[in-house]
C-alpha cells in the first residue's frame, strides 16, 4: 500500500482542494489571459470562500469570455446586466465592474499584465512550515497592489496580490514536507 501524501493543510478537505492544489496552486502561470483570469477569480473571492470560487470556475470561464483581456475590456452594460442575473457566477455588482474595468487597464498595460506581475516574483521566499507561517500580505504583495492600482485596476488590495502571487507561483508557499513543495517548477 502506497503511503499517504503529505499536503498543506488547506488543501485536504474536500476533492476539489485537493486536485487545485495537487495540479494548479502555485505552479507558474504565465500569459495575460491567464493570468488575468487568476486575477479576476482571486478578486471575486475577496470575501468568500475560494472553494466557492472553484466550484464556479466555469461558469466564470463562459460568463467572461474565457477571460480574454480584450473581449472582457469590450463588455458595455448589457453585459454586466447579463452577469448579475447569472447564477452561476458570484453576482456582485463591484466586483463584476471592477473585472471590466480591469480588463482595460491590463489591455493598456505596456508589455501586459502577465510581464508586469511576474516582476514581483520571489523565488527565494521563506519556506513555511506551518499554515500560521504564511502570511497574508508580504512587501512584495503591497508593492504589486499598489502599482496595479497606479495602472487602474481595482479589487487589488494587497492580500488579493499575494493569494494571486501565491496561485501563479510567483511566491512557492507549500509547506515543508508537502509533496508538491519541491515539484513547482
Amino acid at each position: 500500500m502506497e503511503p499517504e501524501l503529505v499536503r498543506c493543510g488547506w488543501a485536504t478537505s474536500t476533492p476539489d482542494y485537493i486536485l487545485y492544489h495537487d495540479d494548479e496552486w502555485g505552479r507558474p502561470v504565465h500569459g495575460d489571459d491567464r493570468v488575468f483570469e487568476r486575477l479576476t477569480l482571486e478578486a471575486f473571492q475577496s470575501g468568500l470562500s475560494w472553494l466557492t470560487i472553484l466550484r464556479k470556475r466555469e461558469n466564470f470561464r463562459k460568463a467572461f469570455a474565457g477571460f480574454s483581456i480584450e473581449a472582457v475590456a469590450a463588455f458595455g452594460e448589457a453585459d454586466v446586466e447579463r452577469l448579475l442575473a447569472d447564477a452561476g457566477i458570484v453576482r456582485n455588482r463591484a466586483k463584476i465592474e471592477a473585472a471590466v474595468a480591469n480588463a482595460r487597464a491590463a489591455a493598456e498595460l505596456p508589455g501586459g499584465v502577465s510581464e508586469l506581475v511576474w516582476r514581483y516574483a520571489d523565488p527565494s521566499s521563506p519556506v513555511p512550515k506551518t499554515l500560521a507561517d504564511v502570511p497574508a500580505t508580504t512587501p512584495a504583495s503591497k508593492a504589486l497592489a499598489k502599482e496595479l492600482k497606479r495602472h487602474g485596476l481595482r479589487f487589488v488590495g494587497p492580500t488579493t496580490a499575494y493569494a494571486l502571487m501565491q496561485a501563479i507561483g510567483l511566491v512557492n508557499d507549500h509547506l515543508a514536507g508537502c509533496w508538491v513543495r519541491e515539484r513547482v517548477v
